[in-house]
């Protein structure tokens, strides 16, 4: 029997069912991830005011040092991802394994900056007198559990380049559910409080860790893939995540950025863009689960020298993004009236955050297509391009987001500017995907 001809209607279904697939369950355990916080500010809540506040400025130290090394997942994908392509598992095994000694040599150098600095970095932070001593605790205890929390990166870019996302929902439900058990038992049940908390978050990040490694050692074994640290692939490792580790800290410099000028427009502002930001982040979820898959399937057909299945798959998930960032954006003009008053009552606070919001959903179709064309670009292990792409971004972002409260802009200003700043981003990244340079075959690029 014939088999039916390729039609671009079957192709672009083909794409669709992979999309699917791979980033329904990566945005599952996208959002599992920030569960853990709001687990530990749940119980600690009840324990004081201060045992809250020191939680949030150890959780913000914490974020920012974990989140500044999501290259370990993001550069592992790709790699994997083309060995994949290329059909060599035993060489895609041995390279996520490459990403997991790095990320356990970068977690124990955390570590050693992080518990003699800590008191400081907490002042630095800006806590209080009173919840200084509890944040303290928290991050020192919490710092022991960064080695396991950078592994399970890494192990999931892993997963990831596999093309499996299941594993990693799985295991960030089970390490969301033992932390919530852990923290209630802890804290309440063993009477440790503050120190319970952090100590329940370390217990579940290392079974998390260990039941990656259990995975990946199971997978190692069955295809004759070596475990033991080699030098020249832990430095590769460490090279090709150089670039994604300047994107990253560009992308964080224009979120401290924003949050720094909002501050000071004055305290309704600065609580209303806390408000955006929460909700940003959330959308920002959706559009990221779509890019993993782009990471995943972008490297296997540049592994396997499928130009023209790249650059189909491309714009296939470009639509995606776009398609999604025109549902997301509707649903934040509906949402608008049930979702302020969950977070306050205030009309000064109110009254900006209606307009701004106004202002995220227009620009939510720009952001879906920056997300996934970011997520194709990582995938190709294109990182140099990404890096100077976001430099540029911060270069044009900065001076303008600057002059909005020395032009007496207000809120909904400062939202337009990081409009801007999606827009050049958007910009970059099309640049970048019509030239075709980042269409290089092979099982590494």
């Amino acid at each position: 029997m014939t088999q039916a001809p390729a039609t671009p209607r079957r192709i672009a279904r083909r794409h669709d069912r992979e999309i699917i697939a791979l980033a329904v369950p990566a945005f599952g355990s996208l959002v599992a991830e920030p569960l853990f916080v709001m687990v530990d500010s749940a119980v600690i809540g009840h324990l004081g005011t201060s045992q809250l506040a020191g939680l949030g400025v150890a959780a913000g130290l914490l974020t920012t040092a974990v989140s500044v090394f999501i290259f370990l997942a993001y550069a592992t994908t790709a790699a994997v991802a083309r060995r994949v392509g290329a059909g060599d598992l035993p060489a895609a095994i041995r390279q996520g394994m490459d990403g997991i000694w790095l990320a356990l040599l970068l977690g124990a150098a955390v570590i050693a900056a992080v518990l003699p600095t800590a008191p400081w970095l907490v002042e630095a932070f800006g806590a209080s007198g009173t919840a200084a001593p509890y944040a303290t605790t928290y991050l020192r205890i919490s710092a022991l559990g960064i080695p396991a929390m950078l592994m399970v990166l890494a192990a999931t870019g892993l997963l990831r380049g596999l093309q499996d996302t299941r594993t990693p929902l799985y295991v960030a439900i089970g390490g969301f559910s033992a932390n919530a058990a852990l923290n209630v038992g802890l804290v309440y049940g063993a009477g440790l409080g503050i120190a319970g908390s952090a100590w329940g978050t370390v217990i579940a990040q290392c079974a998390m860790a260990a039941v990656y490694l259990t995975v990946v050692v199971r997978g190692a074994r069955r295809h004759g893939a070596s475990l033991r640290p080699d030098a020249a692939g832990i430095r590769a490792s460490a090279q090709a995540g150089v670039p994604l580790l300047v994107r990253t800290l560009s992308l964080r410099a224009v979120l401290m950025i924003a949050t720094a000028i909002a501050a000071r427009l004055g305290d309704a502002e600065v609580a209303a863009h806390q408000i955006v930001i929460t909700l940003w982040n959330l959308l920002a979820f959706a559009l990221d689960a779509i890019a993993i898959a782009g990471q995943a399937i972008i490297g296997r057909y540049l592994g396997a020298g499928d130009r023209a299945g790249a650059r189909a798959a491309c714009r296939r998930m470009v639509q995606w993004g776009i398609a999604s960032g025109l549902v997301l954006g509707l649903l934040v003009v509906v949402s608008r009236p049930l979702f302020i008053p969950l977070f306050t009552s205030d009309p000064a606070v109110r009254d900006p955050l209606l307009t701004t919001l106004l202002v995220v959903a227009v620009t939510q179709p720009v952001s879906g297509v920056v997300f996934i064309l970011d997520g194709v670009l990582m995938g190709a292990g294109d990182g140099p391009y990404l890096a100077w792409a976001m430099v540029v971004t911060l270069a044009v972002f900065a001076p303008a987001a600057l002059a909005v409260p020395a032009f007496g802009g207000g809120l909904v200003a400062l939202w337009w500017t990081m409009a801007l700043m999606m827009t050049v981003r958007m910009l970059t990244l099309l640049l970048r995907t019509r030239s075709g340079r980042w269409i290089v075959t092979g099982a590494s690029r």
